[in-house]
């Protein structure tokens, strides 16, 4: 008997597969070139984003040394106060001095209430912080011990002015690192023929750390505390060349006292 060939026809799903694969490929691409958008866009913001961050740090944390500068017990001295006379038997060539011991006492206050300031701040006390404009702080992870963190509106801080106030809001948090350093400094300019301006002072310099997204910065906030300033004088001199480079006499004259 004979019987008729059947015809197999063989269903491939290779039409159907195809429109998948370029929706997979055409969601890949898109991940990517945003990904690659993101990069680029943050590498040309940076740069400005880390200056306005250093710029808002600086404020608070001189804000915050100046509060604590300004709650200290001693004011600004008389220069006269710390100075002393050196008798006129002693071995040393010079007639007067610093009293050291006023000064660092004076010094030793100033750090204590630094320090002291700056650790409140970062355990959340608002009345140790400013109150700056679009900035925001978070006193949640203040409290948590993440440092001092605040957010600012992405135009402001991009300095987009397209934006302005817009956008989302960028976290920005920094804390101290390190002690508190600090130095005496001094400056004396000739008043007359035998007086001089004198101002002592203290430096103070706080490093902080910075970190924003992706980035971090270490930077100082430094700042001159005045002690002690006035005039002090010294006997008048026999003989006053105001600074002339004429060569000096070989004698003295006395000048009569009145």
């Amino acid at each position: 008997m004979f019987f008729p060939r059947k015809r197999m026809r063989l269903r491939t799903n290779s039409k159907k597969g195809l429109p998948l694969n370029r929706i997979t490929v055409l969601i890949v691409s898109s991940i990517v070139c945003l990904l690659l958008f993101l990069y680029f866009l943050n590498e040309r913001l940076m740069p400005t984003y880390l200056q306005y961050a250093e710029v808002q740090t600086n404020k608070i944390a001189s804000y915050v040394v100046s509060k604590a500068i300004n709650s200290r017990t001693s004011n600004v001295l008389d220069v006269n106060d710390i100075i002393e006379d050196i008798p006129a038997g002693s071995s040393e060539m010079v007639t007067t001095k610093f009293n050291t011991e006023i000064i660092n006492r004076v010094r030793a206050e100033t750090l204590e209430l630094v320090k002291m300031y700056l650790e409140q701040a970062e355990q959340g006390e608002l009345a140790h912080l400013p109150e700056l404009e679009n900035v925001e702080y978070d006193i949640n992870k203040i409290q948590d011990g993440d440092g001092i963190v605040f957010f600012v509106p992405l135009g402001q801080a991009a300095n987009i002015p397209l934006l302005g106030n817009l956008g989302p809001k960028i976290p920005i948090r920094f804390h101290v690192i390190g002690n508190v350093h600090s130095n005496v400094t001094s400056s004396i300019q000739e008043f007359g023929i035998n007086s001089a301006y004198v101002e002592v002072g203290i430096h103070i310099e706080v490093n902080v750390q910075i970190i924003v997204p992706f980035a971090s910065k270490s930077t100082s906030v430094s700042q001159d505390i005045p002690v002690a300033m006035g005039l002090t004088r010294g006997p008048v001199p026999h003989i006053y060349t105001n600074g002339s480079e004429a060569p000096q006499p070989s004698l003295e004259v006395p000048v009569p006292y009145d």
